[in-house]
């Protein structure tokens, strides 16, 4: 007997449908009054031709080309890599801005989180003191004062302290003055200056090229911050260093604790970085569009919300451009993507680089695939603002910022910028998870969820298999991330992530 619910059609002018279980090749199915015979075994998820398509036409999904055919492709036929190839796509022009609009969900139940107010106005979800390395030199002098930190029982005493973090990175000298050196000292100025941050040590070496002096000129502390600084090669070496940093981390403790007091706070206090990672062909159906529900709710209430991974709305960039509420928003991401194009082919390669091994795996087939899916994480709220990379995030609404696809380098950007926590979708199995800002992560399916529940915070899978609506799912990761907010650790907090995910993103030549 054929199966009438084998297949979800996403859009009527799709050509494709999205398997809701594993389909095996000779199985019959029927789309709308059509009989289709499977040719080829179907995943989950994985896609199926509902009508014929020729060699070099479109091949569309979400209502958007994902790609064009490599081969004649017949109604019935699986999907993917082996006949669909990437393709050039019709981009939007900065006139197209403010042509699409949406309302946005009503006030929920819960309107407040339990935050601590700072004294700039920004409020803080964590509390630490922050060990910032200038220069990878310095690295492992910042994580002996962390672990050492630890191992004293430094803390033991000082319960709204969340910690002592290392800030390390694999940069800081042998690299020209220009844009690469801006992005490390804006990134780590961005860590030193966070809201979660309430202390701070800058640790250098003493002959790097990112000097002390030149780094703490970027950082904007507020008033009254305890700062520390040091160099390895003028405190009497490594231990000695380590000394002497446990010593004035022991002075700041009592004033850190202090300055933290978690209140009732308004949800428009929030900023909240969107990032996925490991994407799959569920993404763009269950997490990644419940969390948009989830940020439409933040945004609706004055908070600021924020996506990134400019490689991953390729394809997709037209469903933001028409949201944009002016013409320069439009224009600066455009400006961004046609960077983009300009990188990659300076490099020998596309845009279409982006998916993994992984992503593929999991159905996504061509980047434009990908970014449909994963531009569903903005919700439908109007774009406000565009933000280079680490840049501060200073304007209400959904904002854009400028940051390669790779995980931990984007979520530190979005920190970088102030982030006061991060929502994270991931369909294959991310290990992921961020300090100061922590991050809530969101399975795409019941089968992940499962098999890696110590990771996963929320399974969004009962969205695709009938067992919740988008609207009831992103109210309940809406609801988590207000958790998140008053203290509530999240799977990764727990895990002891975030000590290697500061990755600042690196651009121009190392000498």
């Amino acid at each position: 007997m054929p199966s009438a619910d084998s297949l979800l059609v996403l859009k009527e002018t799709d050509n494709v449908a999205v398997a809701r279980a594993p389909l095996a090749d000779g199985t019959i199915v029927t789309v709308g009054d059509r009989r289709l015979t499977i040719h080829g075994d179907v995943p989950a998820g994985h896609k199926v031709a509902i009508s014929d398509i020729e060699t070099q036409a479109p091949v569309f999904k979400y209502g958007y080309q994902i790609g064009v055919a490599s081969e004649q492709i017949k109604a019935g036929d699986y999907l993917h890599t082996h006949n669909v190839q990437f393709s050039s796509h019709t981009k939007p022009s900065p006139d197209d801005f403010g042509t699409r609009s949406h309302e946005l969900p009503g006030l929920p139940a819960r309107t407040t989180f339990l935050g601590a107010r700072r004294s700039d106005g920004r409020t803080a979800t964590r509390n630490y003191i922050a060990v910032v390395s200038t220069v990878n030199c310095s690295a492992t002098v910042c994580r002996m004062i962390e672990d050492e930190a630890r191992r004293r029982d430094l803390l033991r005493d000082y319960p709204n302290v969340d910690g002592v973090m290392a800030v390390t990175h694999t940069l800081g000298c042998a690299m020209p003055v220009g844009r690469g050196t801006d992005i490390l000292r804006r990134t780590l100025a961005g860590y030193a200056a966070h809201p979660n941050v309430a202390g701070l040590l800058v640790i250098g070496l003493g002959c790097e090229g990112n000097q002390i002096d030149q780094m703490v000129k970027h950082i904007v502390l507020r008033p009254g911050t305890p700062i520390a600084r040091m160099n390895i090669q003028f405190s009497g070496g490594s231990r000695a260093t380590v000394d002497s940093a446990l010593a004035a981390i022991a002075e700041m403790l009592p004033e850190v604790n202090a300055s933290f007091v978690r209140e009732e706070r308004p949800v428009s206090e929030l900023v909240l970085g969107l990032n996925c990672g490991g994407s799959d062909a569920f993404s763009g159906l269950t997490a990644n569009p419940a969390l948009g529900y989830a940020s439409d709710l933040i945004v609706a209430q004055g908070g600021r919300s924020v996506l990134a991974e400019t490689p991953e709305i390729y394809g997709a960039e037209s469903m933001l451009v028409r949201r944009a509420t002016s013409r320069s928003v439009a224009s600066g991401l455009l400006d961004m993507i046609d960077w983009w194009e300009d990188y990659t082919a300076s490099s020998g390669t596309t845009m279409d680089a982006n998916p993994s091994p992984g992503n593929k795996a999991g159905g996504i087939t061509t980047i434009l695939e990908k970014s449909l899916g994963a531009v569903a994480k903005a919700g439908q709220a109007p774009l406000s603002a565009v933000y280079d990379y680490a840049k501060p995030i200073d304007t209400d609404g959904l904002g854009f910022m400028d940051t390669p696809g790779y995980d931990p380098v984007s979520v530190t950007g979005l920190i970088a910028g102030g982030a006061n926590l991060v929502c994270f979708t991931t369909g294959r199995g991310s290990a992921l998870g961020t300090r100061p800002a922590p991050t809530l992560k969101l399975a795409t399916n019941t089968d992940l969820y499962q098999r890696m529940p110590d990771d996963m915070d929320v399974d969004c899978g009962p969205v695709f298999t009938g067992g919740a609506s988008l609207e009831e799912k992103g109210t309940e990761i809406y609801n988590a991330l207000l958790d998140l907010a008053s203290g509530k650790p999240s799977n990764s907090e727990a895990l002891g992530y975030g000590s290697n995910e500061f990755v600042p993103w690196h651009i121009g030549a190392v000498m």
